[in-house]
């Protein structure tokens, strides 16, 4: 049952939705991928405009989460890059350091558990596949179209479970 006296929630993703990783992609294109490097990087990633707007507008009627493919170990980092673009708080959801699992499954996991208390107003996220499977749950979606699409990451959120 959802409290309706609080806040929706608006659900944000990192990685290609606010946050742009192509200058980090060569790490994934090498065999074996540089996991070690390509999370070290982000700290370096640029803010991706649209994805930003986007968030500062839900923000003034919604509470923001950000849901991330990204492993738990990168949690201080990732804090810091949100506060340091002027993003708005909001809790943190990471897959944990061990988790294997496909994007889609990890982030609709958690979406239903958050919809459990909570409206969930909209998921935007870069990932087709997390979208595809949001909407056919029922959640509303956005389609961050805003950055290219990369095959490597595509293959490390689906086949990897990495982020």
């Amino acid at each position: 049952m959802t409290d309706s006296s609080r806040r929706p929630i608006a659900v944000f993703d990192l990685d290609n939705t606010l946050a742009d990783t192509a200058h980090r992609q060569r790490f994934l294109e090498r065999r074996p991928r540089d996991w070690d490097a390509f999370f070290a990087a982000a700290p370096e990633d640029p803010p991706i405009p649209q994805g930003v707007a986007l968030a500062l507008e839900q923000a003034e009627e919604c509470e923001v989460v950000y849901l991330t493919g990204r492993p738990e170990r990168c949690r201080p980092d990732t804090l810091e890059w949100l506060a340091a673009h002027g993003l708005p708080e909001g809790r943190v959801h990471m897959r944990r350091n061990d988790d294997r699992r496909p994007a889609r499954r990890t982030k609709l996991e958690i979406l239903r558990r958050l919809a459990r208390t909570r409206e969930v107003r909209m998921l935007v996220d870069d990932d087709a596949l997390v979208c595809e499977d949001a909407e056919r749950a029922g959640f509303r979606v956005v389609l961050a179209r805003w950055s290219a699409p990369s095959p490597e990451l595509r293959q490390a959120q689906e086949g990897e479970g990495r982020t």
